[in-house]
């Protein structure tokens, strides 16, 4: 009781006002953030100037004399805003079967009746996100889903249609840290391989990754990120958003 009512006076320390940005709309309840980028022919994808190029077409069309639209799409499993399996990085758990029906729901999306917030914090601009920002961004314990808004926000990459390979991230020491002295479990963040595989070796830690932040201020949120349940796939297009 002592510890979530440490971590409800925290939240409560870092809650802001937050104002109404592309993509929020209200409810009944409050606003709703749209975190997920729209995926589009111009969308970047790993290691391409050209971008995502042509991936949906008809397959039956009205114009053409058919009944109904009805479209067809390829897109690669790590496209627009997305999770990692844990079968991304490592072929054990690949053939163990560890895809993206294996993660986890509540740390997607929160564990009803329980105080589960969701931070968004500002990382330095100046800096990947090694072990000493990690220690420096004082991030407690028993907080479970952190969004880590970087200069990539700033720089509006996934707005660009060639891939950028001097995106900021995590170094392998910043997510050692994470992984032994938080209880971090969603970390919405761009990183490389090899912290990748220090995240994901747990297999508790889910990566959400090319997220829109943009407008969204620091501080405390419920996050829910829904993907498909695709039998097989080491990542997946997800779609996220905030409500505060």
């Amino acid at each position: 009781m002592n510890n979530n009512k440490s971590l409800l006076q925290f939240c409560g320390r870092v809650l802001l006002t937050v104002s109404i940005v592309s993509g929020a709309t209200l409810d009944g309840n409050g606003k709703i953030f749209d975190i997920t980028h729209k995926i589009s022919s111009e969308s970047p994808i790993f290691d391409s100037k050209k971008g995502l190029g042509h991936f949906i077409w008809l397959v039956s069309s009205i114009k053409n004399g058919s009944k109904e639209n009805a479209s067809k799409f390829e897109l690669g499993t790590h496209t627009g805003t997305l999770v990692d399996a844990p079968s991304h990085y490592s072929q054990q758990y690949y053939e163990e079967g560890f895809d993206v029906t294996t993660l986890s729901l509540q740390t997607l999306n929160g564990k009803t009746g329980f105080i589960s917030p969701a931070l968004v914090v500002d990382a330095p601009r100046n800096h990947n996100i090694t072990a000493e920002v990690m220690k420096s961004l004082n991030i407690p314990r028993g907080v479970h889903r952190v969004l880590f808004k970087t200069l990539n926000t700033d720089r509006r990459l996934m707005h660009k249609t060639e891939f950028a390979s001097d995106f900021t991230g995590f170094t392998k020491d910043g997510a050692q840290w994470l992984v032994d002295n938080t209880d971090i479990k969603l970390v919405g963040k761009s990183d490389a391989a090899p912290t990748h595989r220090i995240l994901l070796k747990s297999r508790e830690i889910v990566p959400v990754e090319g997220l829109n932040l943009e407008g969204i201020e620091p501080g405390k949120y419920a996050v829910y990120c829904l993907s498909l349940r695709l039998v097989g796939a080491d990542g997946v297009p997800t779609r996220c958003i905030l409500t505060a």
